[in-house]
C-alpha cells in the first residue's frame, strides 16, 4: 500500500484571502522561499473558473495554483532526465494561414498569451521560450492535463496488476459510489466520459455540475467530491453517450486512489516522475486536506516535465526497458474511440485526437487545459509541445487554434 509521506497545508486563497503568503511560506508549506514567484499576489480558484483576472494577475495565480489549495507533492528524482539542445530557427521559418490572415510564431505567442513554449524533436530541445517573467524554474497550472496524466494511471495500474482491465466496474475500486448512477459503469465507459451520467461542464455557469463539484473542492470536506458525484442521475445507458466531465476524471482519480491503495502524487512519483527522470517536484490539488487528488485538473509542473511527460508517452510508456504501461496503450489512448452503439467519438482516453488536416494525418494527439495548456504529441514525427498559456477566459479565447499552429511548427522542422 502506498503511503503519502508529503505535507499538506490549506492555504489562506481557499478562504478567500488569496495575497497572503509570507507567514505561510515560513511555515514549510506549498509555497517554498525558494520558488521565483512564492510572494506574488493571486486570484481565488472562482475568479479563475469566471474568467475574472487581469492578465498580470492571471499569470501570477496560474504559476502560483499550489497556494489555491493543499496539494500533495509529486516528488522527483535526483538523476533527470538530460534534454539535449539541437536548436532549430523557428522564429523565422513558422507560417500559417487561417481566415485569410498569415500569422507567425511571434503572433502566436503575443496573441495567445503564451507564457512558455517548447518543442521536442526525437527527445531534443529545438525550440524553447519563457515569457511573462516565467523561467525553466516556474510551475505552471495543468488545468485538463491532468485528466490525461490520470488516465495514464489507470494504464499503468493495470500493468502493475492493481487494476484488471478498463472492463472493471468502477464500484469495485469506489464503494462510495456503490447504489448511484455509476453503478453499472466501467472504467472504460469513464475513460471515454461516456458513463451515462447527466453532467454539466459549464465552467462560467455557477449553477453546472462542474461548479457544484469546484464547490465540494472548496469546502475541503472528505468525500465531498463523491458525494457530487453519487448525487447525479442517470442520462442514458452506460457507454452510449460521450458527454465532456470533469467529474468523470475525478471518479478515474478515485479509481486509481482505491486500487493502488494510496495517493495518486505518491504512484505518479513513483512509476514515472523519478525513473523517467523529472528534473523538479510538482504539485496535486487535494479534495480535502490529506486527502484524494483532484483527478480532472490542478496539476502545477515545469514546462520541461510536461515535455519530458509527453515524451515519455510518445515513447510508448517504456521507460530504459521497462514496461510502464500495458503494451499498445499510448498508440489507442490517443486515437478517437468507439461506443458500444458503434458511434466513433472525437475523443481518446482522456486525451484529444488531432482536428486539423496536419494532425490528423499523422496521427497527433494533445493533453489540453483550459485557458492554453497543452502537451502535443506526434508519433509520425517524433515531435512533442508543450505550452503554458494566460488566455483571459477558461475556452473560446485562443485568436490562433494551437493545433493548427503545432502543425506549422512540425512542417517548419528540418
Amino acid at each position: 500500500m502506498l503511503t503519502s509521506k508529503n505535507e499538506t497545508c490549506i492555504w489562506p486563497s481557499v478562504l478567500g484571502v488569496a495575497t497572503m503568503t509570507g507567514a505561510l511560506a515560513a511555515a514549510g508549506g506549498a509555497v517554498a522561499q525558494d520558488y521565483p514567484h512564492a510572494d506574488e499576489p493571486i486570484g481565488t480558484v472562482e475568479q479563475v473558473y469566471d474568467g475574472h483576472l487581469t492578465p498580470d494577475l492571471a499569470v501570477n495565480t496560474f504559476r502560483n495554483i499550489d497556494r489555491l489549495f493543499p496539494v500533495r507533492v509529486i516528488e522527483a528524482g535526483d538523476d533527470p532526465r538530460p534534454l539535449p539542445e539541437a536548436k532549430q530557427d523557428l522564429e523565422g521559418e513558422v507560417s500559417m494561414e487561417a481566415d485569410g490572415k498569415t500569422y507567425d510564431l511571434y503572433d502566436f505567442l503575443a496573441l495567445n498569451n503564451v507564457t512558455g513554449m517548447i518543442v521536442l524533436q526525437d527527445g531534443e530541445v529545438v525550440y524553447e521560450t519563457y515569457q511573462r517573467g516565467n523561467t525553466p524554474e516556474t510551475r505552471w497550472m495543468s488545468m485538463s492535463v491532468a485528466k490525461s496524466i490520470t488516465s495514464t494511471l489507470v494504464g499503468a495500474a493495470i500493468e502493475d496488476g492493481h487494476i484488471g482491465s478498463v472492463d472493471d466496474m468502477v464500484v469495485e475500486y469506489v464503494p462510495a459510489l456503490e447504489g448511484s448512477a455509476y453503478d453499472g459503469v466501467s472504467i472504460r465507459d469513464v475513460l471515454l466520459m461516456a458513463s451515462g451520467v447527466q453532467w454539466n461542464e459549464t465552467y462560467t455557469d455557477p449553477t453546472s455540475d462542474r461548479r457544484d463539484l469546484l464547490r465540494a473542492q472548496i469546502a475541503q470536506e472528505p468525500g465531498g467530491a463523491m458525494e457530487v458525484m453519487a448525487a447525479l442521475p442517470r442520462a442514458g445507458e452506460p457507454g452510449t453517450i460521450h458527454n465532456y466531465s470533469t467529474g468523470e476524471t475525478q471518479v478515474l482519480g478515485e479509481v486509481v486512489y482505491g486500487a493502488v491503495g494510496g495517493p495518486l502524487a505518491d504512484y505518479l512519483s513513483e512509476q514515472i516522475w523519478k525513473p523517467y527522470g523529472m528534473e523538479a517536484d510538482a504539485n496535486w490539488w487535494l479534495d480535502s486536506p490529506d486527502g484524494v487528488e483532484i483527478g480532472g485538473s490542478g496539476i502545477s509542473a515545469t514546462l520541461r516535465d510536461y515535455a519530458r511527460f509527453g515524451q515519455f508517452f510518445l515513447e510508448g510508456g517504456v521507460i530504459d526497458g521497462e514496461r510502464v504501461l500495458p503494451e499498445g496503450w499510448t498508440d489507442m489512448a490517443g486515437q478517437k474511440q468507439t461506443l458500444d452503439d458503434g458511434t466513433v467519438i472525437d475523443y481518446g482516453l482522456m486525451w484529444w485526437p488531432g482536428w486539423t488536416e496536419g494532425s490528423t494525418a499523422d496521427g497527433a494527439y494533445a493533453a489540453i487545459g483550459i485557458q492554453g495548456q497543452n502537451v502535443y504529441i506526434n508519433p509520425t514525427r517524433n515531435v512533442v509541445i508543450a505550452t503554458h498559456m494566460a488566455q483571459p477566459k477558461p475556452l473560446g479565447k485562443e485568436p490562433i487554434d494551437p493545433m493548427a499552429f503545432f502543425d506549422a511548427v512540425v512542417a517548419a522542422l528540418n
